[in-house]
């Protein structure tokens, strides 16, 4: 079995991604990596404390890559993420990434991965959208869109749980899973967290064209 670290949005993609690795027998997850600008996960905007919970749910150590910007360069961003992961704590023999459209996302992966003598793996690349959806929806993983591109959604869906009622009413050029960017989700829940986490929504923040959910996590009270 190969050691694994898995790339971590903090949205649904990554979770699946996260499910498919631990129940193959070829791969042992050993962790997650996330990148970061001043504390928030950029298009997901997550904080990186919230972040730091899902981990904590999951039992898995997180790797916290500090980014300059949003867009890098490519060699300053490529550089910085097999910095982080091989200076990790962690024995690491390959890289997880959720990918699904064959856009040249993978070849551009594996040309800074490979070369470090690490495995690039992409376990939904290539798979139907629509079918990923069903498949995240029926594992139980529980998302909340918290990032709506207004150039093709309603600012009213921040906020909104992903379920398959959503994904039905979603309009037909709006990919069922977002790849195009033209949503992004937070997962609170999914069968190997070990509690949820719930969240409380404060506002929501309109950018030129994105608009982002503002929330606080709910404390906990655990008998």
């Amino acid at each position: 079995m190969r050691n694994i670290i898995i790339s971590w949005s903090s949205g649904k993609d990554s979770t699946l991604t996260f499910e498919r690795l631990m129940e193959s027998p070829d791969y042992n997850v050993v962790g997650l990596y996330t990148t970061h600008v001043r504390g928030e996960v950029p298009f997901q905007v997550t904080p990186l404390e919230v972040v730091q919970l899902q981990a904590d749910r999951l039992g898995m150590p997180l790797v916290s890559i500090e980014l300059p910007e949003v867009f890098p360069p490519n060699d300053v961003y490529q550089s910085l993420v097999i910095e982080g992961v091989k200076s990790s704590s962690l024995s690491v023999d390959g890289i997880a990434f959720g990918d699904m459209f064959c856009n040249g996302i993978m070849e551009y992966r594996k040309s800074y991965v490979e070369p470090a003598g690490l495995e690039a793996v992409f376990p939904l690349m290539g798979e139907c959208s629509s079918k990923l959806a069903q498949e995240i929806v029926h594992r139980g993983i529980e998302a909340v869109l918290v990032t709506i591109d207004r150039s093709v959604l309603s600012e009213s869906l921040c906020g909104v749980r992903y379920t398959e009622e959503l994904i039905q009413q979603l309009p037909i050029n709006v990919d069922p899973c977002g790849e195009d960017g033209e949503f992004h989700t937070l997962v609170c829940n999914s069968k190997y967290f070990s509690h949820p986490i719930s969240i409380k929504p404060i506002k929501i923040e309109s950018g030129p064209r994105f608009s982002h959910l503002r929330y606080s996590v709910e404390s906990e009270h655990r008998g």
